[in-house]
């Protein structure tokens, strides 16, 4: 018996089995990879699924390959290709019958030849006036009735793909089938408009039309899709045609479906179809071109599938409001661009279910966001990459040691002095006191009388508490000039560093534009630049003394990062007003606001992004009124600079000067 042989390649049949599941760490550090270097939050999320992630194809590759099958498509033929087709038949039909005509020398030969010489042009018009002709010839009779069964069969198999071999020729009981089975799927679609249940009235109808439907659709929904695809390619053959071409076409459909109940109960198909899809491109027409003539069949499959391709570009634009994967038709994706094509779509939805699932992305109206749980991350790694540089210096816990009496027990103690306020230490003040009286060689152990240096003291630990304002510039300027993802970086970091190490300090971020706000962490990562100009600092100061005398027991911090001096300011009736160069009222106002804090106590440290002179003076000059200091860093230095300083600020410590 011989051994069996295998041979092994690239799996080659859908998604690889064995292929590890997407990393959704890596793909949310990807999008914050590119938050941090200051792209809009929203169009990285939208981009992860369009572009994909690292290594993977997303929906711009499906898009791309759609697009080049559309231009394909509209390069496949002429769509008027059923009315010259319908001609070229009939001049053969004609020229066979002369032929046969020329061969006879009786009257009704030379009638019949004036009859042919008198044909009008139009096609649909020379087929009616032909129809009670008594032809000579059986080929070319032959020829001449293939016009009109050949497009009847056609028109009818369009819309219904089981009907290829139920109207070969003139069959009055395959018409009555057809008919029939109109004639209940008008009643369907029209009792399913009205609402009614129609689960079993549509098993009823599959049990006795189903032979019609290879499709076997599952429900009335799919049915109504199917048979609307078909329906409105029909009418988008119309209406790209010609209005000559057009009248040609629908002439000759009315002569081939006859007069008998075929052409009202389609009719009534159509219009039920369109009440139910409305949203199909029913009186949309389309350009195309190419060498060859499409056949009704043919041309109306080209339209279906521009117009299913149309769908899909739609869909995998993710561009309406609300947008998501789920929203892409899977099953067209297969049919149009190939099984992998589809693979792909599942597993960027797998990737998008499992992004939401472990909660690193939750969905608004406007599509996806990220969840607190990313932002921690996020606020992580930009807190990491500037702990990066500020390698050698203390990190981590910064306690203050104080006389104060509240705070944490460090277990050790010292000897009283007047003035201390920390709790006495019960025990070793009653050691002290007897060990004194042993000294003394005093026997008595009843009663213990305490001397003054018998006492201590326990010491305590107070962690000295800051209520800090961190005020951002989101001018158009910070933008253009490359500061936008270092700014969000360094306010992600500082609100990463309070909130984990230092959780009994308040931090408010409040960004500055022509008005402030404060912003959450989730919104410093969402917000985008704005092309309104203004730099309203002294509206962003207002804000920051609201928010410090909301911990009147804290140590108040303010730190300004901007690239401009104050270019608005707020008037009485609370509009922004704007006005460059800087007007001396809007300096007025700003400088108002610097006195205010500076006397709450507040440490004022600005850091001035750019080297214009104008504002160097201006920050010069608050920091000399307020006792701040100015730091001129590099914008790539920048979150080093407002951490550092931050952590010894809110130490108490208020170096005056630049």
């Amino acid at each position: 018996m011989s051994a069996n042989r295998f041979r092994y390649g690239a799996w080659r049949e859908g998604p690889d089995p064995l292929a590890p599941p997407y990393d959704v760490r890596a793909a949310v550090d990807e999008v914050g990879e590119r938050v941090l270097a200051g792209e809009s939050l929203r169009d990285a999320l939208r981009d992860l699924v369009r572009r994909g992630p690292r290594e993977g194809r997303g929906l711009d590759d499906l898009r791309a390959r759609a697009r080049r099958m559309r231009r394909e498509a509209l390069r496949r033929g002429n769509l008027d290709g059923a009315v010259t087709r319908s001609q070229a038949l009939l001049d053969q039909a004609v020229a066979t019958e002369r032929d046969a005509l020329r061969g006879r020398d009786d009257e009704a030969a030379r009638f019949n030849e004036a009859i042919l010489d008198a044909l009008p042009r139009s096609t649909a018009q020379a087929v009616r006036e032909l129809s009670e002709y008594e032809w000579a010839s059986d080929e070319a009779r032959a020829m001449y009735q293939q016009i009109l069964d050949g497009l009847r069969r056609e028109v009818v198999e369009q819309r219904f793909a089981g009907l290829r071999d139920a109207l070969r020729g003139s069959d009055p009981a395959a018409d009555a089938r057809v008919a029939e089975m109109l004639r209940d799927l008008n009643d369907l679609l029209a009792r399913h408009a009205r609402g009614e249940d129609t689960q079993d009235a549509f098993a009823e109808f599959m049990n006795r039309h189903g032979e019609f439907f290879p499709e076997r659709p599952e429900s009335v929904e799919d049915l109504i899709d199917e048979l609307a695809r078909r329906a409105a390619a029909a009418e988008q053959l119309m209406r790209s045609l010609s209005p000559q071409q057009r009248q040609e076409l629908g002439e000759l459909i009315d002569q081939a479906l006859g007069d008998g109940p075929l052409r009202g109960q389609l009719a009534e198909l159509t219009d039920n179809l369109r009440a139910l899809r409305p949203n199909l491109a029913w009186g949309r027409g389309e350009r195309m071109r190419g060498s060859e003539d499409l056949g009704y069949g043919d041309a109306t499959a080209a339209l279906g599938e521009l117009a299913e391709l149309d769908e899909l570009l739609e869909q995998l634009g993710q561009e309406h409001p609300g947008a998501t994967l789920d929203d892409v038709d899977v099953e067209a994706v297969e049919r149009r661009l190939g099984r992998a094509a589809a693979d792909d779509v599942r597993r960027l939805r797998e990737l998008e279910r499992e992004l939401r699932r472990q909660g690193w992305v939750s969905r608004d109206a406007e599509g996806l966001m990220l969840s607190p749980k990313a932002l921690r991350r996020l606020g992580r790694t930009a807190l990491a990459r500037v702990f990066a540089e500020l390698a050698g210096r203390r990190r981590g816990e910064h306690d203050l040691r104080d006389a104060g009496a509240a705070g944490d027990l460090v277990g050790s103690s010292r000897r009283w002095h007047f003035g201390d306020e920390q709790p006495i230490d019960v025990v070793r003040t009653i050691g002290n006191a007897v060990r004194r009286r042993a000294a003394e060689g005093s026997t008595a152990t009843l009663p213990v009388r305490l001397h003054p240096e018998d006492f201590e003291v326990a010491e305590t630990e107070r962690r000295a508490s800051a209520v800090v304002a961190l005020c951002v510039d989101l001018s158009y300027s910070m933008f253009a000039d490359g500061r936008w993802g270092p700014m969000k970086q360094t306010a992600l970091a500082l609100s990463h560093l309070v909130a984990t190490q230092f959780p009994q300090d308040s931090l408010q971020i409040i960004g500055f534009g022509r008005y402030a706000l404060s912003l959450s962490q989730g919104e410093l990562a969402a917000i985008e630049p704005d092309m309104v100009q203004g730099t309203n600092l002294q509206h962003a100061l207002k804000l920051a003394g609201r928010h410090l005398r909301r911990h009147p027991g804290s140590e108040p911090v303010v730190l300004v990062v901007t690239d401009g001096e104050p270019t608005a300011h707020l008037d009485d009736d609370g509009e922004a007003y704007f006005s460059w160069p800087p007007l001396p009222e809007t300096v007025r106002a700003t400088v108002e606001e610097v006195d205010h804090l500076t006397r709450y106590g507040a440490t004022l440290n600005l850091f001035m992004l750019g080297e214009d002179p104008s504002l160097r003076r201006f920050v010069d000059a608050v920091a000399q009124r307020s006792g701040g200091r100015v730091f001129s860093p590099d914008v790539a230095d920048l979150g080093r600079y407002v951490v550092d300083d931050y952590v010894r600020a809110r130490r108490g410590r208020r170096p005056t000067g630049s």
